[in-house]
Parts: structure tokens; sequence; C-alpha cells
């Protein structure tokens, strides 16, 4: 069952939507006791890093969620900034992120020579996926997401990167660490993109 995480932040009707389109069973957790019977976890998110930990901790449902990423390998695909929180730290705030993929957040404006750089980058972008990054299958030729962020994902090691856009510079826009994954753009929003790429997620 692919159940997403409601914290109180991101869109998760969309999500719903687009699985029961695709005939794919789906469900929505509020409380540690309705992850129970999940087999793959979407973990949503919009606005502030800090703001985001905190939601999250308050829903009570984190310690169940450590235990089902980190011990039981469930796989999980952190959305915007429900992909930020998956890592140590950020610059945008003080609390420390989940932890599941190694590597911080950081701000275009911090990268020396982008401090007149437009933010937020909003729009569509192209999406470099690394070749055989299992959520880009079928996107070979073409990828394109929609992106809104300020903040972006800078991985400790770059073989966690699965695929990168340019904004200024090239930044990893997906990641991937074992069973976590995450992606700076909104597939929710992508068209049949995002929806192949939900696809993809739902059938690893």
């Amino acid at each position: 069952m692919i159940t997403i995480i409601d914290y109180g932040l991101g869109n998760i009707q969309a999500f719903v939507n687009v699985y029961r389109r695709l005939h794919i069973p789906v469900a929505v957790a509020q409380t540690a006791e309705q992850l129970e019977n999940a087999t793959k976890l979407i973990l949503p998110g919009v606005g502030a890093f800090d703001h985001a930990i905190e939601r999250l901790t308050d829903s009570g449902m984190r310690p169940k969620l450590d235990s089902l990423v980190q011990r039981d390998q469930v796989p999980v695909l952190g959305i915007c900034v429900g992909m930020q929180i998956l890592a140590d730290s950020s610059e945008e705030g003080s609390l420390p992120g989940l932890g599941w993929v190694p590597g911080r957040v950081r701000s275009f404006k911090s990268v020396p020579d982008l401090d007149q750089l437009a933010l937020p980058h909003m729009g569509w972008n192209d999406v470099m996926p690394v070749l055989g990054a299992p959520l880009f299958k079928g996107f070979e030729e073409e990828a394109r997401f929609y992106f809104l962020h300020s903040y972006f994902f800078e991985c400790n090691e770059k073989i966690h990167a699965c695929a990168t856009s340019s904004y200024g510079l090239e930044f990893s826009c997906a990641v991937q660490s074992g069973n976590v994954y995450g992606v700076q753009f909104h597939p929710e929003k992508s068209h049949h993109f995002g929806v192949g790429l939900l696809k993809n997620f739902a059938e690893l």
C-alpha cells in the first residue's frame, strides 16, 4: 500500500488522485497507527525546513517512520521540502533533518557569484537523470518537471545524486540512498512526466 504522509504540509489530494487514476492502491496517514500497512511512503512538503521538521515531529509519526525506513527498509519518496528534510541539515534553519540521505540543504544565494540570481527558481526545467536511475525509467530522452524552490540539496557523495538540473549552477534535483528517494520538483504538477515518475516509484 502506497501511503501518503499527511503532517499538514503539501497537496496530499493531488497524489491520491494520481494513484487512483492509475488504479494503484493508496492511503493517507495522519497517525503512526495508519502507517502500519505501508509498503511505500510518500513524504510531501512545502514551506520552510524547520517548520516541516516541527510539523512532522508534532504529528507523532517520526518514530514509526524511522523504524519503517531505516529498520524495515520501506521505500520512501520525499518531495520538495519533503526531500530537503531527508538531509542532515539546512542553511534555512537550525533544526537537524531526518539524516536519511547524507548531505545538507543550501541556499542558491550562498553560492559565490549567485547572489543576484532571481529566486525562487520557479517553473519548468529540464532534468538530467543518471543512467539507470529507477525513478526515471522511460525518461531517457526527455524529462521536464515543475520547480518552486530557493534551496537545493547538496549530497555529501555524488553517488547519491540520481538526477541534476541547472539554475545558476548544476544541482542535485533528485537523490537516492538505498530505499530513500527524494525529488526537489513537484511531480504532482508536472503532467505526464510526474505521473510517470510516481508510477515508477510505485513499481520499484
